[in-house]
């Protein structure tokens, strides 16, 4: 790997352009995004060598091409990236966090000659911007691909080889048990989260600056994530909405089972619930036990 390209340069893009310059200083890493301001902060923190506002015929060059813009931006991209003479040795690759509508785009735009290999790292903050980046974010997380129409098993493996030197776990899934488990396990606890915030900001003036000013850490840790970037997960809800609906209807279901428990002072319900949960929460966190959060305090990141 000699020439790669990252197009959006957020939380995502700079960390993988932190971990390609930590691991070959030699890459020569073209960074894409739309905005100036962004570009100027990606040349300040030193994260490519060349930086553009579109692409052009540089990319005639690269041999992998990460996608790390909100899904909205997709389509447009694919339709761009189409119109170019790419080598036959270029993979177009992702982050994002729905497939079924990616992959759809990809198959119906990109000619059969171009390789897209759908990827996501199940890794990131609730941070954003290029600031906010780090080397090592990817580090004993999963890294999901979905192979499509346009993958081929070299490409597969290169890009499961290029995530793995991040210390990434790699996993081979199917598109739609991926935006399944994706509904359950990331989109609708931030929906949920952003759901409470907007909640306690519709309370009473009085009220909600006492919410805002004794929130305990139970309160602070479940909403931290509906701080997280609003273009990005709105994109996301509507990509994955088909999962995510009939994961909510289910949500629904077992919040009016334990409301009705609340209701009727049943005691033995309300504990079997809470306990059957603790102990899929502990092995939620075994599961990550391992997993080292930022310090985004400390310097030179």
């Amino acid at each position: 790997m000699k020439n790669i390209t990252i197009i959006g340069i957020g939380l995502i893009g700079s960390s993988i352009a932190r971990d390609i310059r930590e691991k070959n200083n030699d890459v020569i890493i073209n960074i894409v995004d739309n905005s100036n301001t962004v570009l100027e902060k990606s040349k300040k923190l030193n994260l490519g060598n060349n930086y553009f506002e579109e692409i052009s015929t540089f990319i005639d060059k690269t041999e992998i091409i990460f996608i790390c813009t909100p899904i909205s931006a997709y389509r447009s991209l694919f339709e761009k990236l189409n119109k170019f003479k790419l080598s036959n040795e270029t993979i177009i690759t992702d982050v994002g966090s729905c497939k079924t509508e990616v992959i759809k785009n990809a198959q119906n735009i990109l000619t059969k000659n171009i390789k897209f290999v759908p990827a996501h790292p199940i890794a990131g903050t609730e941070q954003s911007g290029p600031e906010s980046g780090f080397k090592g974010l990817f580090n004993n997380k999963w890294l999901i691909i979905t192979p499509c129409k346009n993958s081929d098993d070299k490409s597969v493996k290169i890009i499961s080889n290029l995530w793995k030197s991040f210390g990434c776990k790699i996993q081979i899934m199917d598109m739609n048990d991926h935006d399944s488990i994706m509904a359950i396990t990331s989109h609708i606890p931030h929906i949920i989260a952003y759901n409470i915030v907007g909640t306690a900001s519709e309370l009473e003036d009085n009220l909600k600056e006492e919410v805002i000013k004794y929130s305990a850490s139970g309160f602070r840790d479940f909403t931290r994530i509906a701080s997280s970037d609003p273009t990005m997960w709105r994109d996301i809800i509507l990509s994955n909405k088909e999962p995510i609906l009939k994961m909510l209807e289910k949500f629904e279901k077992d919040l009016n089972g334990l409301k009705n428990a609340i209701v009727n002072d049943d005691k033995e319900k309300l504990f079997n619930i809470f306990d059957k949960t603790r102990d899929i929460r502990k092995r939620i966190v075994e599961e990550g036990q391992d997993v080292k959060e930022p310090n985004f305090g400390r310097k030179n990141q």
